[in-house]
């Protein structure tokens, strides 16, 4: 079978979760990366290779490298959240952490972790994805390239760090335009030049390609299935064109990389193929009166479990409910949705909320992360592994996640309050997912981009002005109240509050009034009721909930 009926292509993933959406240290340089493969890979019996130890990289990055140490765990979990561990793992780890009663404790049990070093070397490159380049930030695009011409009708704005992350041309573009770059952070020390550089004679370890199959997978004559790059690059009619020597059991720096230039091509499960011929979804009905219709995207009836997107884009003034298979284990992305009331009651694998206003969103809970950039006057309510956010205005997030909640750069004016609403299948999804109800640290956020010291850009959500969530869908499950409850100051607003009810309550009762101003009493207060929920906007939110046909249970589809 000739190379040519070879494909490759870039995984979506790693991008969409693991690059994170800031301009990386500038000590994540190649320049420093090089030397860290040197230092990890002559130091193979001290936790560095070819598993890399949290206690050795915390060695590195702060004391090479002078990074902060809550900023050398963030990118070592990030990484670790990507490798493929059971639900059971993930809720063991997250029992492990709940138990520890002091920070020595939890760095104790963090020194038992470990990843694979020469991945965790290509995540630490790919950060270079959100590099600020002075050329880009002055004329707004890159250079023009083939590989960058036909960019999908979503993805056409001015180039920025916020879609790069779900752009699979600047996925592709970026590993063709790096692979020597990559390859060499991937090579034995001896196979180097003093600075750093291969030459050609330079030998592939059959390790780097397994490597390499953290960003790289393919497929032979568009066969359905998906194979990670290195079996492809082993494969014997392959070798050839590959490079592999059965006898060194090495690859050829220079054929290997000249067959992946050959063979990377689209990733047929990416953004662009989605929208361009993805199953468009018929979730939400355009509103009388507006020009803007909703657009709903999805692979899932084509990409296997892992390459599952879902992308949604211009909901305007409606609610979308949803609980479908369809969701299941799918990265999300909505944009530019409006005024709308969004109920994702699904596990999710990831979820991307950009350009969005004046919106309320709703989720399930969502295995790795949960982003939102530019967004204004948003509300969203998750169970989640991890958040971040950038640029956004006036939004409270109602969470619960066992990671610190990241600020990045540009937010204003963020309010962070605990989760408090649930849904009936809410903790069997959280099962799924592998999230816990502790630690919880909705509370404790990290602010990665102190822009200005001065001024603090989130705060707490006063108890007062706390209330309960309650989802109004009929669903089959279990769950009856909030996981893990709540923090005892937000329980005991709720209880003065019901306090204050129960009086007012047994003040009409004693004012004994006559059957007529009863009536007339039950008119001023529905009035006064009236006034508040237009005054709030809570009114739209009713009316929206009243389907268009009869019926109150949400379709599946």
């Amino acid at each position: 079978m000739d190379q040519s009926r070879v494909l490759l292509w870039v995984k979506a993933e790693p991008f969409i979760v693991g690059a994170l959406q800031v301009p990386p240290p500038s000590k994540l340089s190649l320049h420093y990366l090089r030397k860290i493969s040197t230092y990890v890979q002559i130091r193979a019996t001290e936790g560095a290779y070819p598993r890399l130890y949290w206690s050795t990289w915390r060695h590195i990055a702060c004391g090479k490298l002078q990074l902060a140490k809550d900023l050398a765990w963030l990118y070592f979990e990030i990484f670790d959240s990507l490798s493929m561990k059971t639900p059971e793992e993930r809720l063991e780890w997250s029992e492990v952490l709940s138990n520890c009663m002091s920070e020595e404790e939890v760095e104790k049990q963090r020194n038992q972790l470990s990843v694979d070093t020469l991945q965790f070397l290509l995540f630490l490159y790919i950060q270079q994805l959100n590099k600020v380049s002075l050329r880009t930030s002055l004329i707004g695009e890159e250079w023009p390239s083939p590989r960058n011409r036909s960019q999908s009708p979503d993805l056409t704005e001015k180039s920025n760090c916020h879609n790069k992350n779900w752009n699979d041309y600047s996925h592709q573009a970026f590993v063709y335009d790096h692979l020597s770059d990559l390859l060499e952070l991937l090579l034995d020390p001896k196979q180097l030049t003093a600075s750093f550089h291969s030459t050609h004679s330079s030998l592939v370890s059959r390790e780097a390609v397994v490597a390499l199959s953290f960003l790289v997978e393919g497929t032979i004559s568009r066969a359905r299935k998906i194979y990670p790059l290195h079996e492809l690059a082993l494969w014997q009619p392959l070798h050839a064109d590959s490079g592999f020597s059965k006898i060194s059991k090495t690859f050829s720096f220079y054929k290997l990389e000249t067959w992946l230039r050959s063979c990377l091509t689209g990733n047929p499960f990416g953004t662009s193929a989605c929208l361009k011929s993805g199953k468009k979804l018929a979730w939400a009905h355009q509103v009388e009166g507006t020009t803007k219709r909703a657009k709903i995207a999805c692979n899932t009836h084509v990409a296997p479990r892992m390459h599952r997107l879902v992308v949604m884009s211009q909901v305007y003034k409606q609610t979308l409910a949803k609980s479908s298979d369809t969701l299941v284990g799918a990265h999300v992305k909505i944009h530019r949705c409006n005024e709308s009331f969004i109920y994702l009651l699904s596990p999710l694998r990831s979820v991307t909320i950009e350009k969005c206003r004046n919106s309320i969103f709703v989720l399930g809970p969502v295995g790795t992360t949960l982003h939102l950039h530019g967004c204004d006057n948003v509300k969203v309510i998750a169970v989640c592994h991890r958040l971040s956010i950038s640029s956004t205005t006036g939004c409270i997030f109602h969470i619960l996640t066992p990671t610190r909640p990241l600020i990045l750069s540009g937010n204003q004016t963020v309010t962070f309050a605990p989760f408090h609403t649930h849904y009936p299948m809410l903790e069997d999804h959280m099962a799924r997912t592998g999230l816990a109800t502790v630690p919880n640290y909705w509370d404790n956020p990290m602010v990665v981009c102190r822009e200005n010291s001065n001024t603090r850009v989130f705060q707490l959500l006063p108890p007062c002005e706390f209330y309960v969530f309650i989802i109004p869908f009929e669903m089959e499950g279990d769950t009856t109240e909030i996981p893990g409850g709540l923090p005892s100051v937000y329980q005991k607003a709720l209880g003065q509050r019901e306090q204050k009810i129960q009086i007012w309550q047994k003040t009409v009762k004693e004012a004994h009034l006559t059957k007529d101003q009863r009536k007339q009493f039950q008119v001023l207060v529905e009035n006064k009721f009236y006034e508040w929920l237009i005054n709030t906007g809570h009114r739209q939110q009713l009316d929206s909930l009243v389907p268009p046909a009869a019926g109150s249970k949400q379709a599946a589809g």
